[in-house]
């Protein structure tokens, strides 16, 4: 299978190439740079691996959380290719993307858990917790948005350890919270090396989307704007 994974989620941007079990990737932390990197990472791939993007069987991408801006331009190149190419996208959680990181860093064991938290912004973070099985991070609750002060672990037995930057907010987190993190790393950022690694086993089990169907997920439905004084 040839798959090629993006993401521009985050600060971080990057893009990955399964390539008959190959996992090769570029990377950049580039806050402003994405549109100016993410082609040539997919070029300099596809080019290294001698493969036309016409030999690709699907595209894959962080669909989110993250930011607004981020999350379009992954999309967009994603849909412009999958039109161009006829070909499926998997979309993969930014949030799971970034529990299977941890996982490979701390080497967790079977039924170990991890906490992810993006800053989101406007007092509030993106949560989602994950338990690893057979090394991939499977969810336990639905990703959701929250005030860090509302953020709570699942009930069970297992180690549990934190991910993500939104974990530089940990002094809001209850004291609970932070009694039960084994270890943690504030600063993962989502990678497509993960992302390809979840789309590969999700394609084998569920297949893809239509181009038109691979749609940024941004958690937070609605946004309550102030309007300034004197509007």
């Amino acid at each position: 299978m040839n798959l090629l994974a993006l993401d521009t989620s985050s600060e971080g941007c990057s893009a990955a190439l399964l390539c008959d079990d190959q996992l090769t990737s570029r990377s950049a932390v580039a806050p402003r740079g994405h549109t100016r990197l993410l082609m040539p990472m997919i070029r300099e791939l596809l080019n290294a691996a001698d493969l036309k993007p016409t030999e690709l069987d699907a595209l894959a991408f962080a669909c989110g959380p993250g930011s607004f801006t981020g999350l379009r331009i992954a999309t967009g190149v994603v849909q412009g290719l999958a039109y161009g190419l006829d070909i499926p996208v998997v979309p993969v959680s930014s949030l799971q993307a970034v529990a299977a990181g941890a996982i490979e860093q701390f080497d967790l064991d079977e039924g170990d858990k991890v906490a992810v938290a993006f800053d989101a912004r406007m007092g509030e973070v993106y949560w989602g917790s994950y338990e690893c099985r057979g090394g991939m991070p499977e969810a336990l609750a639905p990703e959701r948005v929250c005030a860090p002060q509302q953020i709570a672990l699942e009930p069970g037995p297992g180690r549990w350890f934190g991910a993500g930057t939104g974990w530089r907010l940990r002094e809001q987190f209850g004291a609970e919270v932070i009694a039960a993190i084994a270890q943690g790393d504030d600063s993962l950022l989502p990678q497509a090396s993960q992302i390809a690694r979840l789309a590969s086993r999700s394609f084998a089990v569920n297949g893809g989307v239509a181009a038109a169907r691979a749609q940024p997920v941004y958690i937070r439905d609605e946004v309550a704007w102030k309007k300034l004084p004197g509007r």
